[in-house]
């Protein structure tokens, strides 16, 4: 398998990132080491290891979870191309995570060791991780605001609306669909719902005309009604960093 250089990274030229200094292309040549191909069940990282890499998604798509004292899993996030994982252990020295991937996956691959080098030589490459961290922290707060004030409809709503608009971002998505190669146990555990009721819920969206899942393809019927249900305005998209 041939290295993608950077100056030729499929993700660059999409609408859902920043856009890159051409020096900021050189370095990002120099700090990459390499990349990596993942089977769907790899275990890219494991909650309480230490982990001499960090990755960007360069294709495919995988989970974050815990693991509770009994064993149970509990989704906590889900994983698409462009994200930068593995931070926790580059600042923790061990993650609180693990990231399985979902279908095979093909990923960027950085050393640990050298992400101080951003903050030493790189500024604005510094920021765009800081931001990184703050998009995440974003994002937990509307997870946990979804997960314990709204209902089923409003949750599962919420997720669509949410994965529909990164697809398109991708330039994933065609004639209002796009891939969604996880489990409904996935979302229910992420959303903190049933198995039963998750499967209710998109039925209800079905019926009405609004979403469609199946077979890990997803489809919009009514992208206004599913925004509405989602309580995301659908005109508020930022661009996000890339690493």
């Amino acid at each position: 398998m041939s290295t993608i250089s950077c100056d030729n990274c499929p993700l660059r030229r999409k609408d859902g990132f920043l856009p890159f200094k051409s020096e900021e292309v050189a370095f990002m040549n120099r700090f990459k080491t390499g990349e990596m191909v993942a089977d769907s069940g790899t275990q890219l990282f494991m909650e309480g290891a230490r982990a001499a890499q960090l990755f960007t998604v360069l294709s495919g798509m995988g989970i974050r979870y815990k693991t509770l004292e009994n064993g149970r899993r509990q989704v906590i996030g889900f994983v698409t191309p462009g994200d930068f994982i593995g931070l926790q252990a580059s600042v923790l020295d061990a993650m609180c995570h693990s990231v399985e991937a979902t279908t095979p996956m093909r990923l960027c691959v950085f050393n640990r060791s050298r992400v101080f080098e951003l903050f030493q030589n790189q500024p604005e490459r510094a920021f765009a991780l800081t931001h990184i961290a703050a998009v995440e922290e974003h994002f937990l707060g509307d997870a946990l605001t979804t997960v314990g004030q709204r209902g089923a409809l409003e949750k599962i709503g919420w997720s669509l609306h949410r994965f529909y608009r990164r697809a398109r971002s991708l330039d994933l998505h065609k004639d209002n669909t796009c891939p969604l190669p996880f489990r409904q146990q996935d979302l229910a555990d992420a959303l903190g719902l049933s198995l039963v009721h998750t499967n209710k819920t998109l039925a209800k969206l079905k019926d009405r005309k609004i979403a469609h899942w199946s077979n890990g393809i997803l489809r919009i019927l009514d992208e206004k009604a599913l925004a509405e249900l989602s309580g995301i305005d659908p005109d508020n998209i930022h661009q996000r960093p890339l690493i």
